[in-house]
């Protein structure tokens, strides 16, 4: 994959890698990444490395398409702030951590493959090293939706890799906002004959409203709850046939809730040593994610975790503008 372009003085391109730690993945995805990276006019030697996260069923090329006619696409939106002097100049790369089921969560698991491992050891040292940006201290993650539940994953799990983090309408709260679609996923598994079925003509589905819950449950049940022995290589959350919850294997998604992680020591002093943490949702988000950061923010008060949270008018789509917010405040906390 080449790509090419220059946007207000900025260089928009794609960095890529062949992943060792990738090879052989569960379900089959190329080890080959293709990751989106925007360096500002003069070079990237020197400057602070931002990783941006993407939603689920986010990839490369949907981050170097716009929207709309009419829209800019967040590479555009960062790349005008710097000219305008808004955002401070830095490198910015979307790594490419998609799966053939929509998105990895940004962690290891036996039902997708090592994209935590992928991310943090592989990719970030190869772009620092090819453009001299980043290094200790010099890096920040962000994302939205399932990126922004990585960034605050990642800060979390690898204490020091980054210096600051960004989360925007983040997975939190799994059990007011996951079980929202199982519903429309089990109403698809049934119209093609169960969940093996859905997803043997996943390829050739034009994705509904209906298909899209259904895929994602199996996404998330591979990141989640893999069960390499399972059928489908998961364990699911709830039975096909009936709709009844399997308790047992939604407490194993509950563990990987940020709810969750920060009451664990290590997590809560991970956060604790950054120097920003930003966090917001909107008060109309579908997801009702908005209420699991809202518990979150008990928790980090109570922890005594400096953060800084927003919420904002609208819903879960749309939304990034807020990175317009977000970047100057994790970027001067870099200086």
């Amino acid at each position: 994959m080449r790509y090419e372009r220059e946007i207000h003085g900025a260089h928009l391109t794609v960095f890529p890698l062949t992943s060792e730690v990738l090879r052989g993945n569960p379900l089959g995805d190329p080890p080959e990444r293709f990751s989106p990276l925007l360096v500002p006019a003069g070079g990237g030697r020197g400057l602070p490395l931002v990783v941006i996260l993407v939603g689920y069923t986010g990839f490369g090329h949907k981050v170097l398409n716009r929207p709309s006619l009419w829209e800019e696409n967040l590479p555009e939106r960062i790349a005008r702030g710097v000219a305008e002097g808004r955002i401070p100049p830095a490198v910015f790369l979307w790594p490419s951590c998609e799966t053939r089921l929509g998105g990895s969560q940004y962690l290891n698991s036996a039902g997708t493959g090592r994209y935590e491992d992928f991310l943090c050891d592989e990719l970030v040292p190869a772009v620092e090293r090819k453009l001299g940006c980043g290094g200790s201290g010099r890096r920040a993650v962000a994302g939205k939706s399932s990126g922004g539940y990585g960034a605050l994953r990642l800060a979390m799990r690898r204490p020091g890799l980054f210096a600051a983090a960004a989360s925007h309408a983040g997975d939190i709260g799994f059990d007011l906002s996951h079980p929202r679609g199982f519903p429309d996923a089990l109403n698809c598994w049934r119209e093609h004959g169960g969940p093996a079925a859905f997803l043997a003509r996943l390829p050739d589905l034009e994705l509904g409203f209906a298909e899209h819950a259904g895929v994602e449950l199996i996404a998330m049940a591979s990141c989640y709850s893999p069960n390499p022995a399972a059928p489908l290589g998961v364990d699911l959350p709830v039975d096909p046939e009936t709709g009844e919850m399997r308790p047992e294997v939604f407490a194993r998604w509950l563990e990987n809730d940020p709810l969750r992680m920060v009451e664990r020591p290590e997590c809560a002093e991970a956060l604790r040593s950054l120097r920003a943490l930003w966090l917001d949702a909107g008060e109309k988000d579908e997801f009702a994610l908005q209420w699991g950061l809202r518990r979150f923010l008990r928790r980090l008060e109570a922890l005594g975790i400096p953060h800084r949270a927003e919420f904002f008018p609208g819903g879960h789509f749309r939304i990034d503008h807020r990175y317009e917010r977000s970047l100057p405040f994790l970027l001067e906390a870099l200086v």
